[in-house]
């Protein structure tokens, strides 16, 4: 029996948790909060879930991907903008 390839759209669903998932530990460790690792954990799996759920949709490709594209602009200004707020002195 071959192994069964995941779909892109899979694929991108579970990368997307893995890096919200990321970002989230290294937030709440940022304020050490126990809390905080609860919320960031279940936001993560949120989005997951959402994602999976985008993916099995009827929604036509371009259109998944115009989304995942604007979560990755989005992502790059977050990035751009913690880097600059938190530059050395």
């Amino acid at each position: 029996m071959t192994p069964t390839r995941k779909s892109e759209g899979e694929e991108a669903a579970e990368t997307l948790g893995k890096m919200m998932r990321a970002f989230g530990n290294t937030v709440s460790e940022i304020f050490d909060d126990p809390e905080l690792k609860k919320s960031a954990r279940a936001f993560a799996e949120s989005v997951v879930d959402a994602t999976a759920k985008v993916v099995q949709s009827k929604v036509e490709d371009k259109e998944v991907r115009a989304r995942f594209r604007n979560v990755g602009e989005a992502a790059v200004t977050l990035g751009k903008s913690l880097e600059e707020h938190f530059k050395p002195l």
